[in-house]
């Protein structure tokens, strides 16, 4: 079978993304330009459909950097140009215009995964005392971000019902509409009951407020539920009077409480349940965090490392 050009069966190619997968204009230029890129690289007319040598010299090529005059691409982008090709393939596979199956011989490269930004313990100490100023409210959600790892989005949802004062823990509806009971320590508590026995009954009773499930756990100065940015910049105005460097949010918490159990010996199923990780793989990323801190003392303290 003789193949179209490449020129034409990139058109079918693009017009399919555009009229049966509904891509946006922008994701279809992308596609052009990377598809368009592949096809300058070709020595020769009708080279590309053959095998999936061409396509992998490419690929092999643009993964090159470093060098003065080079093409090679970012790890990012070389992935979306390769997921670009891969697509292209299997479409002209799909509709018989190329003999050979050069997707199947594709292989994304891996997507690099950026280890997560934790604090010490004294720096958790540090952002929790400065969360203080701030008043009751403020201390008693990130104390309770700390203690249970959550999401800022499962903190600012719970309601007073979630909480259960005499088991000590909290019901998390995560993604997925998961549900999990998170334990939270004596700490956190006495923050919570203080929120609870005090301010917050007083923002009730003056916005006039009818709770329904006993109401949000965390509410805003109008009686509502907390909003996330007002969450935020809880977090964010508390590591400023902390005088902590670098971008610190809701998320940093979690990911160190993730880190300290971890290192304090956790079993890794367990912290995957804690945080609602549907895949252990997710989890696991901390075991890289923890690993580096390893390093990181050996080398400070070991005379000979």
């Amino acid at each position: 079978m003789t193949a179209p050009s490449l020129e034409r069966t990139v058109e079918d190619y693009l017009a399919y993304l555009q009229v049966e997968r509904g891509l946006a204009p922008a994701t279809i230029r992308a596609y052009r330009g990377d598809l368009a890129d592949f096809g300058a690289s070709l020595g020769e007319a009708g080279a590309w459909a053959g095998s999936p040598d061409a396509v992998v010299r490419y690929l092999a090529a643009r993964t090159q950097r470093g060098r003065r005059g080079d093409t090679g691409l970012a790890p990012t982008s070389l992935r979306r140009r390769a997921a670009a090709l891969k697509g292209f393939y299997k479409f002209a596979f799909g509709e018989g215009l190329i003999d050979v199956d050069v997707a199947s011989h594709l292989d994304l490269p891996r997507q690099s995964r950026r280890l997560p930004d934790t604090l010490d313990i004294g720096e958790v100490e540090r952002l929790l005392e400065a969360a203080s100023e701030a008043g009751v409210r403020d201390r008693a959600l990130l104390e309770l971000l700390y203690a249970a790892g959550l999401r800022v989005s499962e903190a600012i949802g719970l309601d007073r019902e979630d909480l259960s004062l005499d088991g000590a823990f909290v019901r998390v509806i995560g993604k997925g509409d998961k549900e999990r009971l998170v334990p939270i320590g004596e700490v956190a508590l006495d923050w919570l009951v203080t929120w609870l026995e005090a301010p917050r009954p007083d923002l009730l009773a003056r916005n006039h407020v009818a709770p329904v499930r006993g109401g949000p756990l965390f509410l805003g100065d109008r009686g509502k539920r907390l909003g996330r940015q007002a969450a935020w910049a809880a977090v964010t105005g508390a590591a400023k009077r902390a005088g902590l460097s670098g971008n610190v949010s809701p998320h940093t918490l979690r990911h160190s409480f993730a880190t300290h159990l971890l290192e304090g010996g956790a079993d890794l199923r367990v912290v995957q349940e804690l945080l609602g990780h549907a895949s252990i793989s997710t989890t696991q990323l901390y075991t890289h965090l923890t690993g580096e801190r390893i390093r990181d003392v050996y080398r400070r303290a070991h005379p000979r490392a």
